[in-house]
């Protein structure tokens, strides 16, 4: 980030979300697992929530570490992307929440997702209000 852009906003991934998000992705298969296991007329359908816990919490555990250290950084004029590439806001088309992250999408088409954000709905909001304030001085 160069040195004379001073961040406005910093979106951090919240933990809490994070585990929030992973229980609810876990109770989701264990009950289409376990469906399908009792469609497929199995004699031991809770195979599916054992199956669905585990699969869920190693995937977490694992990835955990890496993705609570994507930061995303707001500044005047760009969002900065935690691998340093820069989003100038001029050319961000719109910015809306989808469950626990973010969406960004370009003039161009491209979407990035802001993961796992305690309130992204105020996060879009904070950066289309940014984005307009950039505009706005251009003009």
């Amino acid at each position: 980030m160069p040195s004379h852009a001073a961040a406005l906003a910093v979106f951090t991934p919240n933990r809490g979300t994070y585990i929030r998000e992973h229980v609810l992705l876990a109770a989701l298969g264990a009950l289409l697992l376990s469906a399908l296991l009792i469609a497929l007329d199995n004699p031991h359908p809770w195979t599916g929530v054992v199956g669905s816990l585990l699969a869920i919490s190693a995937r977490g555990a694992y990835a955990m570490r890496e993705q609570l250290a994507m930061v995303w950084t707001l500044t005047e004029t760009q969002l900065i992307a935690p691998d340093k590439r820069v989003i100038p806001l001029a050319e961000v088309a719109d910015a809306r929440h989808v469950f626990s992250a973010l969406q960004v999408i370009t003039r161009t088409g491209d979407k990035y997702l802001i993961k796992y954000q305690p309130d992204p709905a105020a996060g879009a909001a904070q950066i289309l209000q940014t984005r307009d304030a950039a505009l706005s001085g251009q003009e």
